[in-house]
């Protein structure tokens, strides 16, 4: 092997560390918010007419989801998991006339194309194996 094809693994390996905590992080401070001032996702909930209850499963998926990211387990079916999530609580922001939460709206899909593309390449090779 050569020492570029080192150096570029070794980057990669980084980059994606780095890039699963910086996705982990939303996700971890989701499970907090969820879980220390629930009222915010609950009037959402309600909102749409679905369930609050909602709230508790989310949040535990939210801090499972995140530890998974950090330490790189079940990256692939995790990341899957997270790129549907984001998708169904993007509906949640599509207010067309609210550029602030179109913008959280567009973040959310963005945020699933990160995570689908940890989904096909894995967790490298700075990770836990489950």
């Amino acid at each position: 092997m050569t020492a570029l094809r080192l150096s570029r693994d070794r980057f990669a390996d980084t980059a994606t560390l780095i890039g699963r905590c910086l996705i982990a992080v939303l996700f971890l401070g989701g499970a907090v918010q969820k879980g220390t001032d629930p009222s915010a996702v609950k009037s959402l909930l309600a909102g749409m007419g679905w369930p609050i209850w909602l709230i508790w499963p989310a949040m535990a998926f939210n801090l499972i989801a995140g530890l998974a990211l950090i330490f790189g387990i079940a990256i692939r079916p995790v990341a899957i998991g997270l790129a549907l999530y984001c998708g169904v609580t993007s509906i949640f922001h599509y207010l067309p006339n609210d550029p602030w939460q179109m913008t959280i709206f567009v973040k959310n899909w963005a945020i699933a194309g990160g995570c689908l593309v940890l989904a096909a390449h894995g967790a490298g090779r700075f990770a836990l194996r489950a």
